[in-house]
């Protein structure tokens, strides 16, 4: 029986912030030999598809869980989109402006920030994002959005955030960069997972998942082995089944040959 493996990127695959730009030879080597076995290999990532990279949109995945589970590709196939409802995106915009939060909307292929939104865009410029796949002319009326970020410079603006919880949504908290992210919290990455291994037809016993963040705790916990990285908190490590090491130490290798081969 096929297998299905879904890997995080930041922190797990590569970590921007340590200098692990790309996918190391060795975790590469481990992954098309797994792929030479007839399993599938997917991305699971709170990332849009604008926030990929060229090198990760042409190693040969058999697919993507985009947005947190929003939205669901299977070799090039979109089989499932939630965007959040257009009245409520743009009530939520309103506020950003009113709380001067700089953010960025979330979409298909593209995402759309505004031009003058230059903290935030210096932001994703210092972990490599390209600018290539988002737009600063756009009408809210005519794009779905799936996710939002936001840079957050006040108090009242970090409040704002933070409520959105209490109305259908999953807010995240970067607190070195004052970045929060915001989805709705019927969309996660375990979610997507199971829309995947519908569409296979692949048992969950025969899935497993790499992760390091607290948006990787759901996906841990849904598949057949949870693999939290070893430089995982010790809350992630506990919703997984096992641990491997560092992604400093190629530690998606030392996972596989542990717990899947």
């Amino acid at each position: 029986m096929k297998k299905v493996i879904f890997f995080d990127i930041d922190g797990t695959l590569i970590d921007c912030t340590r200098g692990i730009t790309e996918i190391t030879k060795g975790v590469e080597k481990s992954i098309r030999e797994l792929q030479a076995q007839g399993n599938y290999i997917f991305i699971a990532t709170g990332r849009p598809y604008a926030f990929i990279s060229e090198e990760l949109l042409k190693f040969g995945f058999d697919g993507f869980v985009f947005t947190n589970g929003a939205q669901v590709v299977v070799r090039e196939e979109l089989i499932y989109k939630q965007a959040i409802k257009k009245d409520v995106v743009k009530e939520i915009i309103n506020n950003f402006e009113k709380f001067n939060i700089e953010y960025i909307l979330e979409g298909e292929k593209y995402s759309y920030m505004k031009s003058e939104f230059e903290e935030l865009y210096e932001y994703y410029d210092s972990f490599g994002i390209s600018s290539k796949y988002i737009k600063s002319d756009y009408n809210i009326n005519d794009i779905n959005i799936y996710k939002m970020e936001m840079l957050c410079k006040s108090k009242e603006a970090e409040e704002y955030c933070l409520s959105l919880q209490e109305n259908g949504f999953d807010c995240n908290h970067n607190i070195s960069s004052n970045i929060f992210e915001v989805y709705s919290s019927m969309e996660t990455k375990a979610s997507g997972i199971m829309q995947v291994l519908n569409h296979l037809n692949i048992p969950i016993e025969n899935s497993y998942a790499f992760g390091d963040g607290i948006n990787d705790v759901e996906m841990l916990e849904v598949v057949g082995c949870g693999i939290a990285m070893g430089n995982a908190s010790l809350e992630v490590k506990s919703h997984a089944k096992k641990v491997t090491d560092d992604v400093a130490r190629d530690g998606i290798t030392v996972g596989i040959e542990k717990f899947i081969n």
